[in-house]
């Protein structure tokens, strides 16, 4: 056995967590302005005054202050307790360095991994409406959430099932075939982008031979005149820009001409005007030269 098997591993955390009465425990930082109206925290909330505390809030011992504590982790769980009039929170008691949180290199849970979970949930009896409480959301978004995978081959949801993937990129995946989902889900993989306009440009581009049914139609009943539409749409503006740069050009032309004959006949012609700009201001002086030497107005 070598020496480094011999050592003896130092824990960095309490081997059992223990409640801690909320007036002892203190972050240094205070929270952000309007945090407490964020989506996040009223998740956090509703989630914590539905099913109470799921992962406990970690802390380590405040060297300044005797029998306090500072947090390390689950700042806004802890908040959202101190709202809901809670006494004592379950901590987790870090030994090690102060500024290290456990959940530094975790990875956070993806749109497909918050899908079976609610699913596991729902095939334990959890109701949706519970579920709703416990999210802050509509019982319509919980439903939505069911029916996330719907449509999606399992080799596509394999590819993307830890990714940072959008519940609306699913949306636009289930409009392509299973051999489709999994070629754009594999380019996303590859360039590490997993938006709703990648997906829907590599959609746009997939031929209609491997689109679904419904997608197929609906591409043809809308596609060309929608495309036609635009194009004149950008065409029209396009031609009003025009117009407003050829009005604007003639008097912008002379008034630049005389501003430059006026710095360089005048401004730059005297003497203390230039030592004054060299001493105060030497980069005004440089675009000034630049603007003087300026020798022909260009007509395109």
């Amino acid at each position: 056995m070598t020496k480094m098997a011999q050592k003896q591993v130092r824990l960095g955390f309490e081997r059992d967590c223990v409640e801690v009465p909320l007036d002892q425990i203190h972050c240094p930082i205070p929270l952000p302005g309007g945090i407490r109206e964020s989506v996040m925290y009223l998740q956090i909330r509703s989630s914590v005054q539905a099913i109470g505390l799921v992962e406990p809030v970690v802390v380590a011992l405040n060297r300044e202050q005797t029998g306090t504590f500072i947090v390390l982790d689950g700042r806004m769980r802890l908040e959202a307790l101190r709202d809901l009039g809670a006494q004592r929170v379950l901590c987790l008691i870090s030994t090690d360095d102060e500024g290290y949180t456990y959940n530094k290199r975790v990875n956070r849970l993806s749109v497909v991994q918050a899908h079976r979970m609610i699913v596991r949930a729902a095939e334990r009896g959890v109701s949706v409406q519970q579920l709703a409480e416990a999210l802050n959301v509509s019982p319509g978004a919980i439903r939505e959430k069911f029916r996330l995978l719907d449509g999606i081959c399992t080799e596509a949801v394999a590819l993307l099932a830890d990714k940072p993937a959008t519940y609306g990129m699913f949306r636009v995946l289930r409009q392509m075939k299973p051999f489709r989902q999994i070629d754009v889900a594999q380019a996303m993989v590859n360039l590490g982008n997993y938006s709703i306009k990648l997906a829907t440009a590599m959609l746009q581009m997939t031929p209609a031979d491997q689109l679904t049914e419904e997608a197929t139609s609906k591409a043809q009943r809308g596609g060309p005149t929608e495309a036609l539409q635009r194009l004149e749409r950008e065409l029209a503006a396009t031609q009003a820009d025009t117009r407003l740069l050829e009005e604007g050009y003639g008097p912008a032309s002379l008034q630049l001409e005389i501003i430059k004959t006026h710095i360089g006949a005048s401004l730059l012609e005297n003497a203390a005007v230039v030592r004054w700009l060299a001493k105060s201001h030497p980069e005004y002086l440089q675009q000034l030269q630049r603007i003087a030497d300026i020798k022909e107005l260009t007509s395109q």
